[in-house]
This record gives C-alpha cells, sequence and structure tokens, in this order.
C-alpha cells in the first residue's frame, strides 16, 4: 500500500504520458515549448484566471509573489501558523517578517478575526509595515476569502492564495487559485496535480503581473530577450517534459480523479464518524483532498494509533507536527501575544491516512480497521 500511490496513477495514464515524454525527447526542446504553452493555457481556463506562469517549483512561485509585492526589509507578511515553512520562507529571505495568525478550529485554515488582531498590532507597535496576506488552502481545504478578501482590502494588502495543497478545489463556485491578487500552487509529485520532478505555477488576471512574472522567471528580462535584462529576477522556469506529464494528468484530474479523492474521503468520515474528530469542508466547498487528516482525542492516543499503523505497515504521517511560531528559525518573529491554542491543538492530535484517487475500498477497509485498533474503538 502507498500513501500516495504514483504508480497506480502512472500504470492508468501511462500510454499518454509515454507518449508525450516520446515527443520531447525526439524534438530536443526541453526548456520552453509546446507543453509548456499549452499547459499554461490549459490550467489559466481550469482556474477560472486570465493569466497562468509556470515556474519551478512552488516555493518560487511563492517568491515571485513576493517580489511582485515589493516585500522587504521592515514588512510584516501575515500567514497561518499551521502551514509549510514554504508558505513565508521567500519573505524572510528577503528581510520580511513573518506574523502568524492563529487557525479555525474546524477547516484549520487562517482565521479572519485573528488576522485583523494581528494586522491591527502590527499597525500600533509600528515597528513593521503591514505588506501581504498568504491565505493557505491547508490539506486541500480552501480558505474563508469572503471574509479575508475584505480584510486585505481594508489594509491595503496584497492577497496571496498559496494553492500548493488545494488544486482543483472549489470555494463557493470557484477553483482554487482564483483567489487573491496572485495565487500560487505547487507541481510537487505528491499533490493534487503533481510532475514527476519540482514544478509550480503564479495565476493572476492583472496583464502587469503576468509581464512582470515572465519577466522575473527569466533572468528579469526586458522586451529584447534574456540579454535584455532590466531587473533583478531569477532562473525558475517549468521544463517541457514536466509539462508533457502535466497535461494527461490534468485531463486525469478534471475527467475523475477529484470524483475519487470524493468518493475516498467520504469513506474514511462515514467510518470514522463519532469516533475521531474527521475533516470539515464548509458548506459550498470542495476540498482537494490532499490528504485526509484525523483528529485523536490527545496526543498520547495520536501516537498510540501511529504505532500501530506502521506496526500493520499503514502507511501514515503528520502535517504537520509543530506549529510555524515553535519553529528555531522564526523565533525572533513577533507574535502579539497570540496564543495559537487552536494551532497547538492540532499538531499535538493530528495524523494523516493514505488518500489518492487510486485508493481501493479493500485496502481503505485495512486502514480503516488498523486505526480503530490502534485507537481501541
Amino acid at each position: 500500500m502507498q500513501f500516495i500511490d504514483l504508480k497506480a496513477q502512472y500504470r492508468a495514464l501511462k500510454t499518454e504520458i509515454n507518449a508525450n515524454i516520446q515527443s520531447v525527447l525526439d524534438s530536443a526542446q526541453f526548456i520552453g515549448g509546446v507543453y509548456v504553452k499549452e499547459l499554461e493555457a490549459q490550467l489559466a481556463a481550469f482556474t477560472g484566471r486570465k493569466h497562468c506562469i509556470t515556474c519551478a517549483n512552488g516555493t518560487d512561485a511563492l517568491q515571485l509573489a513576493f517580489m511582485a509585492a515589493g516585500v522587504g526589509e521592515g514588512d510584516a507578511v501575515f500567514c497561518p501558523d499551521m502551514t509549510f515553512i514554504s508558505s513565508t520562507e521567500p519573505a524572510k529571505m528577503f528581510g520580511a517578517a513573518s506574523v502568524f495568525c492563529e487557525i479555525l478550529p474546524d477547516t484549520y485554515c487562517l482565521d479572519p478575526r485573528s488576522l485583523e488582531r494581528q494586522i491591527q498590532a502590527v499597525l500600533a507597535e509600528g515597528r513593521l509595515t503591514p505588506k501581504a496576506v498568504v491565505a493557505v488552502d491547508i490539506l486541500g481545504n480552501p480558505c474563508d476569502y469572503d471574509a479575508i478578501a475584505p480584510i486585505c482590502g481594508k489594509y491595503g494588502l496584497t492577497l496571496i492564495e498559496d494553492a500548493a495543497q488545494s488544486f482543483g478545489a472549489v470555494y463557493k463556485g470557484k477553483r482554487a487559485c482564483a483567489f487573491g491578487h496572485i495565487a500560487t500552487t505547487s507541481f510537487f509529485p505528491a499533490k493534487p496535480l503533481g510532475c514527476y520532478g519540482d514544478g509550480g505555477a503564479v495565476f493572476t488576471d492583472d496583464d502587469d503581473l503576468d509581464k512582470l512574472f515572465r519577466s522575473l522567471c527569466v533572468h528579469g528580462k526586458g522586451p529584447g530577450g534574456k540579454y535584455d535584462n532590466i531587473r533583478v529576477g531569477m532562473n525558475s522556469r517549468l521544463d517541457n517534459l514536466q509539462a508533457a506529464v502535466l497535461l494527461p494528468k490534468l485531463k486525469a484530474l478534471r475527467d475523475y480523479e477529484l470524483d475519487a479523492r470524493q468518493t475516498a474521503a467520504g469513506r474514511y468520515s462515514a467510518a470514522f464518524a463519532g469516533k475521531l474528530v474527521t475533516p470539515f469542508v464548509a458548506e459550498g466547498c470542495v476540498s482537494a483532498w490532499a490528504q485526509y487528516a484525523l483528529l485523536a482525542k490527545d496526543t498520547a492516543q495520536r501516537d498510540k494509533i501511529v504505532a500501530h499503523l506502521t506496526e500493520k505497515g499503514v502507511p501514515n504521517m503528520i502535517y504537520y507536527p509543530k506549529p510555524q511560531h515553535t519553529l528555531p528559525v522564526f523565533r525572533d518573529d513577533p507574535s502579539y501575544g497570540e496564543v495559537f491554542l487552536n494551532a497547538n491543538d492540532y499538531c499535538a492530535r493530528t495524523f494523516s491516512l493514505p488518500m489518492h484517487p487510486y485508493l481501493t475500498e479493500a485496502e481503505q477497509a485495512e486502514v480503516i480497521q488498523a486505526v480503530l485498533e490502534g485507537a481501541n474503538l
């Protein structure tokens, strides 16, 4: 059994993926190319965005977003406390401070009330300049953009949607990557839409931002090309081979994989309802189910379940074992008195089970039995 079964996916898509890879090898066009252009067009159409700019990985996508927003020394970037470091890591490299916010107790996404408290605390202190908000669609579950977007507008902050885990998710009729001034995603192999290496993308409806991102991705190139450098940029491009792999995967995601993820999540939730805390998806939303995370009653029960799963050969993970504010790299960033009760509690009790579109009922029955045995339920 695999935690995320990329081998099963490859078997299902082998003919299309192999044909595309062979086409790239035959053309010897590895940087840029027809598959990159086609993928960007399809990604933009799928998300309802005007522009999609692919890049080398999801962290680069966030770095591009911070560069476009002008994030730098003395700025504050707001982010949920329960996420992966890449959500604000590039901003910190530019000298900005990461100001973490509480998460909601049900969706585990950014708490809009905590966000506004933290913004007001930064303004009251006067040392940092509020600059951007990174709304992370954690575990594939979309944030409450109806609440978050007005707060960003009120304080003049750039809203960045971090959809690394939520590609394919839906918030009130719109796909993930459709929100914020800028949206970013990752094509790391384990993501809902993953390539066979690293990859990422940036989304926007702004024509000027589109031109800026395309310049930044290629060493700050100008109208004259890569030797006409008009700004400091970076080297961040999705190669043609990865785009060739992603195109059949995008079709599968759209045609049946997202539905299969809902079915798998539904089986888990039915089995664990009333026994463990199952994931909550708000009305009008559809999770991409990048992970299926349960909450045990406490850390002791979680650790016992995880130990039993491991003994039985059932893959499992903890996303994430520590809130961001506890990491040594952020020890000097201000917390402004926020106590992060929900984030601390989540990290103390969470564990994740195998989750992917090719998960069989028999495999899930094995997982469910092992969890219930480990929890003595």
